[in-house]
């Protein structure tokens, strides 16, 4: 074993450390340095957490490895947002609240409006072809459709309650119950991770135990200080908070996945790289929109109440919804070609900047200012055209039922 080996991991380990040592010490610094520390430590944990979570899966359990490891690996997004959702329920009238469903539907249309977008074009740039899935793929596909129609009624009522939390956990679990009946394939992990799957059995799962413990350690203990220094950020430079988290911290947590998925689209892995992305995508469209309702009714003292959420909140849950069931329909097929992929980039880019250009937009048409109307547009947009999609390839659409199929 050589320090070139071990270099990834004394890089991630040492951007970690810093942020612990704000969490100790409490110096009275700017929330502007705060948030880069704390977010430098989520990104080196979330490292981490990637690189074992690929060895643990050589290990453990096929059942226990598809539920436990894909919910350690996205457990950077989940602190984050289970803070904001813990404080919107000791503070309700709060905008806590907000944050939660804003870092939420962040977190969700950047891997489907970069991330996936970004395999494709990354592998398309070297090897002249979109991408195809594996047909176990049509699982996922399905079940995020699934997941997607039921996240529409949420809008459409008005509310997001225990139920909803309860409804979507258990179109996990039965996706879980499905794919972990499924014999898989041994595949030897590349990069940082191939040091540790080196190492005798016990050594690998005691070494793989102990960064799990860390990363954890660190995200937990940076999960507070990175959520309240964003907003804090926001207010100092006079720049909408909400826009901060929801952008800037699924950013700090998803990009070692991201960089992974493209690194492996670059050498012609591509199939796997997105099929990654597909299963974080229905993690989190199930398990941590799901999870926000249960953990707000635990930090409130009751079930009754649902959380605290306005008409900007639910048109940002059906403008993810959209983009979620378009990406479905686009998915139907398993391939994704690059036109397509283009096109999720474009609507994403379009709708992501359009607080830019939204007023002179409606000045030039004659209508009142509303910082709504481009939600419910883009919100639109991507539902007509995943229905004009669904309508098109109504035969790929019946053969997701072969989705159930274990």
């Amino acid at each position: 074993m050589t320090v070139r080996a071990l270099r990834p991991y004394i890089i991630a380990v040492g951007m970690t450390l810093p942020g612990l040592c704000l969490r100790f010490i409490h110096p009275d610094i700017s929330p502007l340095v705060v948030a880069l520390l704390s977010g430098m430590a989520i990104l080196g944990a979330s490292f981490l957490l990637t690189w074992a979570c690929e060895v643990a899966q050589m290990d453990i359990p096929q059942a226990v490895a598809v539920a436990v490891v894909a919910f350690i690996a996205v457990l950077p997004e989940y602190a984050v947002d289970m803070y904001f959702t813990w404080m919107a329920g000791q503070h309700p009238e709060s905008a806590y609240s907000h944050y939660a469903i804003a870092n939420m539907t962040g977190a969700n249309r950047l891997l489907i409006g970069v991330g996936w977008s970004a395999i494709v074009l990354v592998f398309a740039g070297r090897f002249h072809t979109g991408v195809s899935l594996p047909d176990d793929k049509r699982t996922d596909v399905l079940f995020l459709g699934l997941a997607t129609l039921y996240a529409l009624f949420i809008p459409i009522k008005g509310s997001l309650t225990w139920i909803d939390g309860l409804a979507l956990l258990g179109i996990y679990i039965w996706y879980i119950c499905i794919i972990a009946r499924r014999p898989v394939e041994d595949e030897e992990p590349e990069g940082p991770a191939a040091l540790l799957a080196q190492f005798a059995k016990k050594v690998r799962l005691r070494s793989v135990v102990l960064i799990f413990i860390f990363s954890a350690l660190v995200i937990l203990c940076n999960a507070e200080p990175f959520s309240e220094s964003l907003v804090a950020s926001g207010k100092l430079l006079g720049v909408n908070e909400f826009l901060l988290v929801q952008w800037l911290a699924p950013i700090a947590s998803e990009s070692p996945e991201f960089i992974i998925a493209l690194m492996f689209a670059s050498r012609g892995n591509a199939s796997l790289a997105l099929g990654s992305l597909l299963s974080s995508k229905l993690n989190q469209w199930t398990l941590l929109v799901g999870m926000i309702p249960g953990v707000y009714a635990a930090s409130f003292g009751s079930l009754s109440p649902s959380i605290n959420l306005d008409t900007h909140q639910f048109q940002e849950i059906l403008l993810t919804a959209g983009q979620s069931l378009f990406a479905v329909a686009l998915l139907v097929d398993l391939r994704l070609q690059v036109r397509e992929a283009v096109w999720l980039l474009v609507l994403f880019a379009a709708q992501l900047l359009s607080p830019m250009y939204d007023a002179q937009l409606e000045a030039l048409l004659g209508l009142a200012h509303d910082p709504l109307r481009l939600h419910y547009f883009f919100a639109q947009v991507y539902l007509v055209l995943a229905a004009a999609l669904l309508l098109r390839n109504w035969r790929g659409l019946l053969r997701l039922r072969e989705g159930f199929k274990v």
